[in-house]
Parts: structure tokens; sequence; C-alpha cells
């Protein structure tokens, strides 16, 4: 088979033409396309963005101002507390219920009985803990499910409403959770020379 050099000339522009008109035809295709989206945005109703009631954005915007300060009052209160009770507190669970322990363990490893058996453990060496040192009770005392009234002075820290909020307290709603709340703690004094940082000694067999 033979080439005819005088003849690529010619059919390499023709090509070039053919591929210069598939480009023209795209881009006009491309561009009644976009046309016809604009259109769509252009003619929806501006009448379903101003039927929602201002009032209703306003409240929910407010219940959120609220949080932020409360998560900025937490926060502020965590930045500037001694440390040495909390530390201490956890020690008391890692001695009497291995929580530290249990909770760095891979338990993916472990099926669910021994899991639950070692649940078994932390449960009523947590429980011994939280009776010896620290006093609690619920937020609210109504049962679980029931229908409860939330008042214009409620505290946002105490009672966190979930789901949709919106108009002004007081609230109705279902009670999902009581809460719980310290209402004294007894923790023991800890010596000048006690490093708190030390939840759990190294045990060392001799």
């Amino acid at each position: 088979m033979t080439f005819d050099l005088n003849t690529m000339p010619t059919s390499f522009d023709m090509l070039h033409a053919l591929l210069a008109l598939c480009t023209i035809v795209l881009l006009i295709f491309v561009m009644s396309r976009r046309t016809k989206v604009a259109e769509k945005i252009v003619e929806k109703p501006v009448e379903t963005i101003v039927e929602k009631p201002v009032e209703k954005i306003v409240e929910v915007e407010k219940v959120v101002e609220v949080e932020k300060v409360v998560e900025k009052v937490v926060e502020s209160k965590l930045a500037t507390a001694s440390t040495d009770a909390a530390l201490q507190l956890l020690a008391l669970f890692q001695k009497e219920a291995r929580l530290v322990d249990f909770l760095n363990e891979e338990i993916i490893h472990y099926s669910d009985e021994e899991v639950g058996a070692a649940a078994r453990v932390i449960h009523s060496g947590g429980k011994k803990v939280l009776d010896d040192y620290l006093r609690l009770q619920p937020v609210r005392h109504e049962a679980e499910e029931s229908h409860i009234t939330v008042e214009a002075d409620f505290n946002p820290q105490a009672i966190r409403l979930t789901g949709h909020v919106t108009g002004q307290a007081p609230y109705q709603g279902v009670l999902i959770h009581k809460g719980w709340q310290v209402t004294e703690i007894n923790l023991p004094q800890i010596a000048p020379d006690y490093d708190a940082s030390i939840i759990a000694p190294a045990e060392v067999e001799l």
C-alpha cells in the first residue's frame, strides 16, 4: 500500500474542518443548556422564600444564641477549674471498676459474652464510686416519655430542647431523659505532695 503525499494536506484540512464544526455544535448545545437552567432559576417564585414566618426563624436563632452562651460559660469554668478533683475521681473509677483499662482495651477482639462479663465488673465498681463520693438526683422527676411543660424561665444548662423548636416558652414536649445533677460531692482530701496525674500506679511483682 502506498501513500499519495499530495493528497495528505487536503485530508488534514477536512479533518480540521470536521473537528471545528463539532466543537461549534458542542458549544451551542452547552450554551443552550445553561440558558435553560438560568431561565428555570429565574422562573422560581420568590414567594416560596418569603412565605416562611420570620418570627419562627428569629425564635430558633434566639435558642441557638442561648445555647452558645451556655457553652461559653461551661468552657470558661472548665478552663479555670482545678483538675485535681477530676483526676482523683477518674483514679477512683480506675481503682474500683478498672474503667480506664476497659476504655483503652480493643474490645473488638472479644466476644459479646466476654464484654458483658467485664461490663458487670465496671457497673458494680462504678456504682460503688458514685454511692461513696457523689450524691446524684434527676434534673426532672417526671416519668420518662411523659408530657411535660418547660416554663419560660428554664435553665438551658439543665434542660436541652430538641426537635422542632419554635415560638416562645412555655414549651410542651415529651421528656426523653430525666437528666442528672450532682447535689453533693465528698472526695477524700488530697495530700500536698499527691500527684493527681497518676491515675493508676504501675504494678511490679517481685
